[in-house]
């Protein structure tokens, strides 16, 4: 009788990658694309246990969001690209438990090879080699973390690896979606604390200038939506006036012009162009 193996999936030879990892931007290099400010790269496990998903999603200091999607399985075998019009064929293999190696081609010619190696300090390194746009050979090397409290492998590459199992993989799909679930909601008030600051910022500086306006010298009646111009005089005090710099036609009878205001509805004054 002939003894039968099962091939093993990729649930079991990728398990130490299987989470989303957030990028450290000042430890990343770069020689081509676009610099991220901020990223998640993630290893997903299909339901058939042996396709992975591999997905990036990042944002440029430009504030230019980017996302791209593919599926490899480990196996060490060329299988169709997701994306026909990047590469035809993809190849993943992994070396040892710490580290897993992808490449693409296009019609038998070499696209790009991405290599992954978990750390000793638990960071995954992420170096990608290829040509740009002009044939020229780049590699960008990034660097990500995870929280080591929720990590579902050993802390170092000197650790015990935890073996693939079935309640070991609820848990990791459970963590999984708990921590992008919290990491969305984290950022979205991160931004949102970012936009109050930004807010507070701008209400604080017109408060100071309505404070400096109103202690200026004006012999009319500002009117809401209008614009005027402040000067401060010879004697260092400041007076509000509706003749622009420009229409002076010569020295004015200040020492020097401040700023164009504008009276907004709630009587405050913002700073404009004149």
């Amino acid at each position: 009788m002939n003894a039968t193996f099962d091939q093993p999936t990729a649930a079991a030879t990728l398990y130490n990658f299987l989470f989303s990892w957030q990028l450290i931007p000042e430890k990343c290099e770069y020689q081509s694309g676009t610099i991220p400010r901020s990223g998640i790269f993630s290893l997903q496990l299909a339901p058939d246990e042996k396709t992975v998903q591999v997905n990036f999603s990042w944002v440029t200091y430009e504030n230019q969001s980017f996302q791209t999607q593919y599926n490899c399985v480990a196996d060490g075998a060329w299988h169709p690209f997701s994306h026909p019009s990047v590469a035809d064929q993809i190849r993943t293999q992994t070396i040892g438990s710490h580290e897993v190696m992808m490449e693409t081609i296009q019609s038998n010619e070499f696209c790009w090879k991405t290599h992954l190696a978990i750390q000793p300090n638990g960071y995954l390194k992420l170096t990608q080699t290829g040509r740009d746009e002009k044939g020229n050979p780049y590699t960008n090397i990034q660097y990500y973390h995870k929280q080591l409290s929720v990590l579902p492998y050993a802390a170092s590459v000197s650790g015990a690896v935890i073996r693939h199992t079935k309640e070991g993989m609820i848990k990791h799909k459970a963590l999984t979606a708990m921590e992008e679930q919290t990491d969305m909601q984290l950022d979205q008030i991160r931004q949102q604390i970012e936009l109050l600051a930004q807010q507070a910022h701008a209400i604080r500086k017109r408060k100071e200038l309505s404070i400096l306006v109103y202690d200026a010298k004006m012999q009319f009646k500002p009117v809401i939506g209008h614009t005027y111009h402040l000067y401060q005089k010879q004697d260092d005090s400041f007076m509000l006036s509706m003749i622009a710099p420009q229409e002076w036609g010569g020295a004015g009878p200040f020492k020097e012009f401040y700023a164009s205001v504008k009276l907004l509805a709630d009587h405050t004054w913002v700073e404009v162009n004149s």
